[in-house]
């Protein structure tokens, strides 16, 4: 062997990615960027409670489609706090654009979950040893929650590596990747199709039905219906019959 030549398995190593995966279509399209940029991913979802159970089978198929290296789907109960309609006995706001509170945020708003999300994303990936945790908030086509934003984005990530053994040693320095953020529902489509993901196997919906159809009338509906409208592409999701 020539002493030029680049032993096999360092040719093979990839770099680690821990991607947060909820079965909806801006994470999914976020596995799709992660896996197209050479990561091997380590999704995972979450059981936290939600009345929209069919997302997780949703994101297990995904997961095998998309070719995630592993997918674990974590058991956690937010209905313990509740405040949200996703999580308590608050009926999904439908047909209006009035699904805010007084503060402005709406109440299908789950307090604090992206940070919960993010910080079993942060040790899982301080045990793999990956360099990055994908997450796909979006700040332009969204529902206006307080943890999509790129300023709590970046003050996560700087805590990230400040509370991690690799980060204050040095061995590793955690990005937070969110590839969705500065883009439209449309735009987000458009990149997925180039890369060949099936939308439908994405759920959106805040209140699908017990056969896991979407309502086509809540917030994340009609947001995912313009997305496509404005992409130009035919949308597959099953949407109950009105």
């Amino acid at each position: 062997m020539s002493s030029n030549t680049t032993p096999l398995n360092i040719l093979q190593d990839k770099p680690k990615a821990v991607v947060l995966l909820s079965g909806g279509l801006d994470s999914t399209t976020t596995l799709a960027i992660a896996q197209d940029e050479g990561y091997d991913c380590y999704a995972m979802s979450f059981r936290y409670g939600q009345r929209n159970k069919a997302e997780l089978q949703c994101a297990e198929h995904i997961a095998k489609s998309i070719g995630a290296k592993q997918h674990s789907i974590i058991n956690i109960d937010l209905r313990l706090f509740g405040a949200s309609a996703l999580t308590d006995d608050i009926e999904v706001p439908k047909d209006s654009p009035d699904s805010h509170s007084e503060s402005g945020i709406p109440i299908t708003y789950v307090p604090a979950r992206n940070t919960i999300f993010l910080s079993y994303a942060l040790a899982w990936a301080e045990v793999l040893t990956a360099e990055a945790i994908f997450i796909g908030v979006n700040a332009i086509d969204y529902s206006g929650y307080p943890d999509c934003r790129p300023e709590y984005i970046e003050a996560y990530q700087h805590m990230a590596n400040l509370a991690t053994q690799a980060g204050v040693e040095g061995k590793t320095e955690l990005t937070i990747r969110t590839p969705l953020l500065n883009l439209t529902k449309a735009e987000i489509i458009q990149i997925g199709v180039e890369l060949g993901v099936d939308y439908s196997l994405t759920l959106s919906c805040y209140d699908p039905d017990m056969d896991g159809r979407a309502c086509g009338r809540c917030d994340s509906c009609q947001l995912r219906k313009k997305g496509f409208e404005d992409a130009g592409i035919p949308d597959p999701t099953r949407y109950v019959e009105r």
